[in-house]
């Protein structure tokens, strides 16, 4: 149950028909959920999974998006931003996995882009893949490494438009955030220029595992807790993915305004980017495909521009999105037990 559903809006503007990433056109979420016991006796466990987001249905590599990166704080693993930020585009799907499983989940989609594209690495270049992590191993037997990489393509080949499951899947599976079960969520705003009456949507999809009990500010959108469900008392200082899609037409820069405001919403919920905490944002838009193979020199794109009131808009929206999303991550999630009887439970909702 999303927390609309539970009666709390978040923000001003409307969210999209599906309330999710999916929204923005094209967009495609698909998840693998790995939750086995890994030994005879059962103490070990294993409590995560993948999640892929494909900018579009079609060949990610040959029809790159716009893309960027923004860390707002750098305690995280991850694969691919380096040439994101420097050439602007992404050109593989986006993946989320655990932090051990990085390399695991880079040659799994590596696998599938070889497989889609034969001419990589042979007529032309290498490719790019795109892996973001968090630590799942107060749920997860994360030694015993269960993540491999057919489970990357498994995610990939998921993958629908759809709107997108959220809650313990997929990555999101053996994920902990303000000490309550989190993980995947999801949620889209759409914003209107005045003088067209055309519209653009933003979406974004967490992956939660950040904050202690005590700074979720749980009073803005919850009354009270009920009996029997505790939070951790201790817990690390986590981490957050946060993916962000818009089919406005901007380029990477402005995409990296856009991310920076992510840390608005996630400011909203109480984090505070801890210092143990990788709170990483990876946008991309798709109104704008860069084509692999092209003669041409000069290339012409459409882009808003920065002092129109959309971009306000705009900003507004990713904050707005973002903490939504953080919010359905917790209210999607359900009580959880992992390695060695470990247990997180759901939030108490009223």
């Amino acid at each position: 149950m999303k927390v609309r559903d539970r009666g709390i809006v978040v923000g001003r503007l409307n969210p999209g028909k599906k309330n999710c990433i999916t929204d923005v056109s094209g967009v495609k979420v698909g998840h693998v959920t790995l939750d086995y016991p890994l030994t005879e006796d059962k103490t070990e466990h294993a409590c995560t999974g993948v999640t892929a987001i494909l900018p579009h249905g079609g060949n990610l590599f040959k029809e790159k998006v716009t893309a960027a990166s923004y860390v707002l704080n750098g305690f995280g693993k991850t694969a691919g931003l380096v040439q994101v930020n420097e050439l602007g585009v992404i050109e593989s799907p986006i993946m989320l996995t655990n932090t051990l499983a990085v390399p695991a989940v880079s040659h799994g989609t590596i696998q599938h882009m070889l497989e889609e594209n034969p001419e990589i690495g042979d007529t032309t270049g290498t490719i790019n893949v795109v892996v973001g992590e968090c630590n799942d191993s107060h749920l997860n037997s994360i030694r015993l490494l269960p993540v491999q990489p057919e489970h990357a393509r498994e995610a990939i080949q998921k993958a629908t438009t759809d709107q997108a499951q959220e809650g313990a899947v997929g990555a999101g599976k053996g994920m902990v955030c303000f000490g309550y079960k989190g993980g995947i969520g999801s949620s889209s705003r759409v914003v209107k220029v005045d003088e067209s009456g055309e519209t653009f949507t933003v979406g974004s999809l967490v992956l939660s595992n950040f904050g202690k009990k005590e700074e979720f500010q749980k009073a803005k959108y919850w009354a009270s807790e009920q009996d029997g469900r505790k939070a951790l008392d201790e817990t690390a200082d986590g981490s957050i993915m946060i993916v962000l899609a818009t089919d406005a037409p901007v380029s990477d820069r402005q995409l990296g305004r856009l991310a920076k405001r992510c840390g608005i919403g996630l400011g909203r919920t109480g984090s505070h980017f801890s210092h143990g905490s990788g709170d990483i944002v990876i946008a991309f838009s798709t109104a704008n495909k860069t084509s692999h193979f092209s003669n041409e020199y000069i290339e012409a794109k459409a882009q808003l521009r920065e002092d129109h009131p959309i971009m306000n808009l705009l900003f507004t929206a990713v904050a707005e999105a973002t903490e939504e999303a953080i919010l359905n991550s917790l209210s999607q999630a359900e009580t959880t037990k992992g390695r060695k009887g470990h247990v997180v439970h759901q939030f108490p909702f009223n």
